[in-house]
């Protein structure tokens, strides 16, 4: 598997309780399952169907957002994790 860093920023990183963290993932899925195990304060972050909450934003090294999280991630990838609330 791959390691990744997960990066908070807005609500996200307040419901965390950190900046960052690190995880193993070969997907977005996979990631956001994993913080979701480490952070239970973000738990909603998947809906039930697979999809990312609304009210969350992802990207990949904050050059695109992520709407497939079957998305395949690669060793070193910053994954952000962002407020879709404005003033998030």
């Amino acid at each position: 598997m791959a390691q990744v860093t997960v990066e908070f920023y807005g609500i996200p990183r307040q419901r965390a309780g950190r900046a960052e963290l690190a995880v193993s993932a070969e997907t977005v899925a996979e990631a956001l399952t994993a913080v979701e195990r480490q952070c239970p304060a973000l738990k909603e972050l998947v809906q039930a169907d697979g999809r990312v909450s609304p009210h969350y934003l992802v990207s990949i090294e904050g050059e695109h957002f992520v709407s497939d999280l079957q998305q395949p991630l690669a060793a070193g990838n910053r994954l952000l994790v962002l407020s879709a609330d404005p003033g998030g």
